[in-house]
């Protein structure tokens, strides 16, 4: 079979698209067909060795923590599965990856993939769907009549997090690009403001304070420091590349997210997808062997979005 990998650490140029042996299932194991994966910022950090003391990896490494296929093989004691199942999952992040024509997954990251939407364009859901969830209701805890601000909304994280957030019964302010800011509209995002100005000693947001600020954005501590100072009494203030100073005396609360496989809350946000509540958007599709092309453009700023590699051949 095919499959991208790298033999050592470093920049896009390290991957390569190769012949491998293909994979057989342990127990407790499925082997899966991959339909499509999709590129995660942390995908490039493992391959950079910026993550090697959180996610060391063994070399060669299959990179693509994302999967979206067919069940092909079973391993011993697994139950609820069955060859031909159309699944997805959050792999673990140190073991090799969907970027390959089969993957081994462990039975309980999988789950049943949506049926309204292309398999492969499924593998966009994952890590990012759970990302914002986890931030938004497991970390902040929201709930409806809340108002929440998102902060760099435009990115796949901040998109299911708006309609997320907005589901929820909560009052979504957005941040974003002029050009998200249609999407983020039609996802149900109350207000939409340009990207905040740090510039000044105080930030001024309409519609502050919010009992949930939602950081998507790579803040440094005085502007992490800024958006604590949008967050109302009680309130919290939860980032995926930052924390931030807590506020006791307002009793503001802050704290980082690490996304974590969870096959039952992917479950219900397929649920969701199925229902047509919960839309899944897919920048662009390219062939796996595209895969050191499409770390070069996110290692240079220039990918947005979210992008689904997709095996050929097997």
């Amino acid at each position: 079979m095919k499959a991208a990998l790298y033999h050592r650490y470093g920049d896009s140029e390290v991957l390569q698209y190769d012949d491998v042996q293909r994979p057989a299932p342990g127990a407790g194991e499925v082997l899966v067909k991959v339909a499509g994966t999709s590129f995660n910022p942390v995908d490039a950090g493992i391959r950079g060795g910026y993550l090697t003391e959180v996610f060391p990896i063994s070399f060669p490494h299959v990179p693509g923590i994302d999967v979206a296929g067919t069940v092909a093989e079973l391993g011993d004691g697994v139950a609820g599965w069955s060859v031909g199942d159309a699944v997805v999952g959050l792999l673990p992040m140190d073991a090799p990856g969907a970027a390959a024509n089969f993957v081994v997954a462990p039975a309980e990251v999988l789950a049943a993939a949506p049926r309204s939407v292309t398999l492969a364009d499924s593998a966009a859901l994952p890590t990012v769907g759970l990302t914002a969830w986890q931030a938004l209701f497991e970390v902040a805890g929201l709930r409806s009549g809340q108002a929440v601000l998102i902060n760099g909304a435009g990115g796949a994280v901040g998109g299911y997090a708006v309609q997320l957030a907005k589901r929820a019964g909560a009052v979504v302010t957005a941040t974003a690009k002029e050009s998200a800011v249609d999407r983020l509209r039609r996802y149900g995002a109350d207000r939409l403001v340009g990207y905040l100005d740090y510039t000044t000693r105080v930030v001024h947001v309409e519609g502050q304070p919010f009992d949930v600020v939602l950081n998507l954005v790579n803040t440094t501590e005085a502007e992490t420091a800024a958006l604590v100072s949008l967050v109302a009494d009680g309130g919290f203030l939860v980032g995926t590349m930052t924390s931030g100073p807590e506020d006791a005396a307002r009793g503001v609360r802050t704290q980082r997210v690490f996304v974590r496989s969870d096959a039952a809350q992917l479950a219900g946000l397929v649920n969701q997808v199925d229902a047509g509540q919960l839309a899944i958007d897919v920048a662009d599709r390219r062939p796996l062997s595209d895969i050191a092309a499409v770390h070069a453009a996110a290692d240079a700023g220039r990918l947005a979005g979210k992008t689904i590699l997709v095996p050929v051949g097997r």
